[in-house]
């Protein structure tokens, strides 16, 4: 696990992922290994054999209006108790804590100054 308060994970937030992998693949050398999800295909860019970070298509309807943005995520020890400190600081909670299998537990959240983090607790590696 990523220690606790470091920069874990940075997940690109797109409408049109092919082009966006097509951008990082061209000028940064990027490779993806694509993961079929519930709600789409979620693409990780690899340098290497090592992970990069994710592409995320904002397919849903209530995303089209959502501007592209990189959103970077912060390791936590506990997701929950951390989101709760967080609104009680003034946050304001975009997506509630979620379980990946696998990944880890994460929520995204608008900080006080509309700068956008996700928190994560990263599952425990085998």
């Amino acid at each position: 696990m990523t220690d606790h308060g470091l920069f874990h994970w940075n997940e690109l937030m797109t409408h049109d992922a092919a082009k966006a992998k097509k951008f990082y693949t061209d000028t940064v050398g990027w490779t993806f290994e694509d993961m079929e999800m519930p709600k789409g295909t979620y693409s990780m860019m690899k340098v290497g054999d090592k992970f990069a970070g994710g592409i995320f298509e904002m397919k849903e309807p209530e995303l089209k209006d959502v501007p592209e943005k990189w959103v970077p995520y912060l390791s936590v020890d506990d997701v929950d108790a951390r989101l709760k400190k967080a609104s009680a600081a003034g946050a304001t909670i975009l997506r509630l804590a979620v379980d990946v299998p696998g990944v880890g537990r994460f929520a995204i959240l608008q900080e006080p100054g509309g700068a956008v983090v996700g928190f994560i607790t990263p599952a425990a590696q085998g």
